[in-house]
């Protein structure tokens, strides 16, 4: 029972807009876990737990004629709640859970197994090769804009390949390692003597889409957006272009007699060039080519056998004398897809990257959807499927064994047993998404690239070794 004194009456007044005010925070809050429940933070961390008024009790006085606020009512002021930039400003202090900033993987913080590290670019590393004479110096090519060429002991820079005005996406050494290629996205292409560090060539080209050395002898080619293949002897600067279709020449690779090379296309065509000539030996379009452009080519240690992928999930294997299709291999977990129209691609998969084994008859085919397949040659069947947990950027095999390497966007180095499909060990170290690796010949070394501005070398670490 309530006093009518003035006194009683004020103290009861106040009780009861305490009272109101507290049925009103549990109405809030049940009203406002029912609207995002995901976005409301728990104190203490226990279920079922509300939240801490953020104000004294006291402060707030309503009076007591006003009629309780219903929950409807409630859930219906919310919905002009903007929380998304309530999580932006208070997030860190009050322990709202934040989307990750663009170029930073949280989840890929943790132990660094890399010997070394450079850290001289910027932006992001786009490309790496090894020099394959000595194997002690690498080069790299970034976003922004800057090639190095740096010693793998101990990350000292040798000099900076300088001039460029786009991103290098190419880089690499001559056979013989006294020459070093660097080539933008614009087209320019520079070359330097590695022992002077000084630039004996440069030539500008269309858009750049790869860029490779011969095998054997000082000369360089490199595939274009207005579909050219170039050929160029270096310094002397002597010229031959192979004119593809009217579309990029994605991708390319000198076969092993020095002889021939293989090109593949946006359009999904495959051919097979002599270098010499000048003409298309084999070209395989329509259903013998693949129906979306072209991601990567390999061939196997004699040169017989090609293998290429596309967006279109597929590899095709293709005999190198006769220009026909062999095989065509996909992995089991990928559905068939309609024959994709020009210019399209697949949203959920591509080949990404492919290559033989030198020592078995088995070959490897990465994909975008974490999948590495393991295929047998004499058999053309699916031998071991090992899953990533992210998208598979580049593999590469090592030489002399039937061990695979592959680097993915979760920032890792596998290595894999093709003979079992068992996991030997991972290298562990970049907080951002690995865009290309390099091997050294005795595989004791493994040079990566990443998304965190940064190249590191892993010392491989193997029982049998």
């Amino acid at each position: 029972m309530y006093s009518s004194s003035g006194d009683k009456g004020s103290g009861s007044s106040l009780h009861s807009g305490e009272l109101w005010l507290c049925s009103a925070r549990v109405l809030f809050w049940e009203a406002l876990l029912a609207v995002a429940p995901e976005r409301i933070p728990v104190d203490g961390g226990k279920e079922g737990s509300l939240p801490a008024l953020p104000i004294p009790l006291t402060a707030c006085r309503t009076p007591s004629f006003n009629p309780l606020p219903k929950a409807d009512d409630l859930a219906q002021e919310m919905e002009d709640v903007d929380f998304e930039e309530e999580e932006e400003e208070e997030g860190n202090e009050e322990g709202w859970v934040l989307e990750p900033q663009e170029g930073v993987v949280g989840s890929m913080e943790g132990p660094d197994d890399s010997e070394v590290t450079f850290a001289l670019h910027s932006a992001s590393v786009f490309c790496v090769s090894l020099d394959p004479k000595t194997n002690t110096l690498a080069v790299t090519g970034g976003e922004d804009d800057k090639a190095f060429v740096w010693r793998l002991s101990d990350g000292e820079l040798l000099f900076e390949c300088a001039g460029h005005k786009d991103s290098v996406t190419c880089a690499g050494f001559s056979h013989d390692s006294t020459l070093v290629a660097t080539g933008d996205m614009s087209g320019l292409l520079k070359v330097w003597q590695v022992d002077t560090k000084e630039e004996i060539w440069s030539f500008e080209a269309g858009d750049l889409e790869w860029m490779e050395w011969h095998s054997r002898a000082p000369v360089l080619l490199a595939g274009t957006a207005d579909g050219n293949t170039w050929m160029w002897k270096v310094p002397n600067g002597d010229c031959k272009t192979f004119q593809g279709p009217n579309c990029p020449a994605t991708c390319g690779r000198v076969l092993p007699d020095g002889k021939r090379a293989v090109v593949g296309y946006e359009d999904g065509t495959i051919r097979v060039w002599d270098l010499k000539q000048g003409n298309s030996i084999h070209v395989l379009k329509g259903t013998e080519g693949h129906q979306g452009p072209l991601t990567c080519v390999a061939t196997n240690q004699d040169g017989s056998l090609i293998l290429t992928g596309s967006v279109d999930c597929q590899a095709k294997l293709v005999s190198a004398t006769t220009g026909k299709v062999v095989g065509v291999f996909r992995p089991e977990t990928v559905a068939s897809q309609p024959n994709l129209g020009e210019g399209e691609e697949s949203e959920s998969n591509s080949v990404e990257s492919l290559g033989f084994c030198s020592v078995m008859p088995l070959a490897a085919v990465g994909y975008l959807d974490g999948t590495l397949a393991i295929y047998d040659l004499s058999t053309q069947t699916l031998r071991h499927q090992c899953q990533h947990q992210s998208g598979i950027v580049q593999l590469l095999w090592e030489a002399g064994t039937a061990v695979v390497y592959t680097c993915s966007l979760d920032g890792i180095v596998r290595l894999w047993d093709a003979r079992t499909g068992r996991l030997l060990t991972d290298y562990r170290g970049h907080t951002a998404e690995i865009l290309d690796f390099a091997l050294s010949k005795d595989a004791s070394l493994v040079v990566t690239t990443s998304g965190d501005h940064k190249a590191k070398v892993f010392c491989v670490q193997r029982p049998d070794r």
